[in-house]
């Protein structure tokens, strides 16, 4: 199970966790909600010792992200080891724990009232095109998971976990993955290596009131 370790760090608070970030870790995003409370400008993870993430555990991320983002905050991933690297690869999610503080050397804000700078103009620009992206990327993968409980009886989790594994499997990223199963209400068909793949994370997916599918019994 999840561990962290917090410490203040001016107007953020860096929290250290270890452990396996899954469907148990959610236990940690109350005492997450109330750090991000308490902090002036959101939470700095260090991720480093976490051996084991799933979409439950980068679920749980988002979830607190977006905590963060509606009292006008951040999370970032300050850095992290192998398990949670590839998910964030794999859903291209690496950009929403990402932020843009200033390093050293760069200049300091205009003055008030003085033209913007170009180094600003880009930085505003980027910060849009990331928003955008997110605002794009999350309802469509959220839409994905809502058709494979439809149509398969899946619980949410399930879903979700049938999603990233057909991302991992088919090496495609999770919100391209999802775009397309989208675009078969519409008619469209999915690859047949993904079709294959989607279809072995179905049965292997549990359904409410089920236990999680094993080996067949010949």
């Amino acid at each position: 199970m999840a561990t962290m370790d917090v410490v203040p760090d001016g107007d953020r608070m860096a929290v250290t966790i270890w452990g396996e970030l899954d469907l148990g870790s959610r236990r940690l995003l109350p005492e997450l909600y109330d750090l991000l409370t308490l902090s002036g400008g959101g939470l700095d993870l260090r991720l480093d010792a976490i051996g084991f993430c799933d979409c439950s555990g980068l679920d749980a991320l988002l979830d607190l992200r977006d905590r963060a983002v509606g009292q006008g905050k951040s999370v970032t991933v300050r850095s992290c080891g192998v398990a949670v690297d590839r998910v964030l690869d794999l859903t291209g999610m690496r950009e929403l724990f990402t932020d843009s503080l200033p390093t050293e050397g760069t200049a300091p804000p205009a003055p008030s009232g003085t033209a913007p700078t170009q180094e600003d103009g880009q930085d505003l620009r980027a910060e849009v095109t990331q928003l955008r992206r997110a605002m794009q990327t999350r309802p469509t993968i959220d839409l994905a998971r809502g058709i494979l409980m439809a149509s398969f009886g899946l619980t949410p989790e399930a879903a979700w976990s049938v999603l990233v594994r057909t991302s991992q499997n088919t090496n495609t990223k999770l919100h391209d993955l999802a775009r397309d199963l989208v675009g078969t209400v519409r008619g469209t068909t999915l690859p047949e290596p993904v079709r294959r793949q989607l279809s072995a994370a179905v049965s292997g997916a549990s359904r409410p009131g089920e236990a999680p599918a094993g080996p067949a019994e010949e």
